[in-house]
């Protein structure tokens, strides 16, 4: 459950730090680093150990480990606790004390490596789909790639063109679903056609079946716009 595990550094890279570090801090200290393919590690099956580091979020887990070492027959070992750094420069979001996972955020957005040419990839538009529930971040996703330069396509906004009168489906629509869905003015009144379709598949379908061709072929309707524009 590590924040952005994607970006915690390799494991042999990360150990090459620490023993750089511990040879600069004192290099006639001995000292083993091992991998942890547990909660545990050695710390539950070593008969040499005496002490474990903890600070204060982490004494629960030093009684844990003293817990399981009674179990396996050991001693316990010594919990000494430190005090962890304040990091001056932590943000509203991220945690107090100096942490790698504040480091991994704000590493949000920036470019790690060079951008990999890929062949199979068209050189432009380059098309990325945004999908997802009410509420989850579209717009505001979708704002920021058009900060970034990106032509944007609002397929609500074209849902909705291709209901007005003279648009693509309208007539159609119109003469499936019947005159009543109609408002005063002529226009599509959606919220009587929402009632005749959802909760009848059947219905929806037949909707969906006029209606997303019209959509995509706006898209790419759009897609050469963008691609005509650069």
């Amino acid at each position: 459950d590590k924040v952005l595990a994607e970006l915690i550094e390799p494991y042999e890279l990360r150990a090459a730090k620490l023993r750089e570090f511990l040879e600069d801090v004192k290099p006639s200290l001995r000292y083993d680093i091992v991998p942890l393919a547990d909660p545990f590690g050695p710390s539950v099956t070593d008969p040499d150990l005496q002490c474990l580091v903890v600070s204060e979020e982490t004494r629960r887990g030093g009684v844990a480990v003293n817990k399981k070492r009674l179990e396996n027959g050991l001693p316990e070992l010594a919990l000494y606790e430190i005090l962890l750094m304040k990091d001056p420069d932590h943000s509203q979001n991220e945690e107090e004390k100096i942490s790698s996972s504040s480091l991994r955020q704000r590493l949000l957005g920036t470019l790690l490596r060079p951008p990999r040419r890929d062949p199979a990839l068209p050189s432009h538009p380059y098309v990325i789909g945004l999908t997802g529930g009410t509420g989850s971040g579209k717009t505001s996703i979708a704002k920021l790639l058009g900060h970034l330069g990106a032509f944007l396509i609002d397929a609500d906004k074209l849902g909705h063109a291709v209901y007005v009168p003279g648009g693509p489906a309208y007539e159609r629509v119109v003469a499936t679903f019947g005159a009543e869905i109609l408002s005063e003015d002529g226009t599509i009144n959606r919220r009587v056609l929402g009632a005749k379709v959802f909760g009848n598949q059947e219905q929806l379908k037949r909707l969906t079946d006029i209606v997303w061709p019209e959509m995509a072929r706006m898209v790419k309707e759009q897609i050469r716009e963008a691609d005509a524009q650069g």
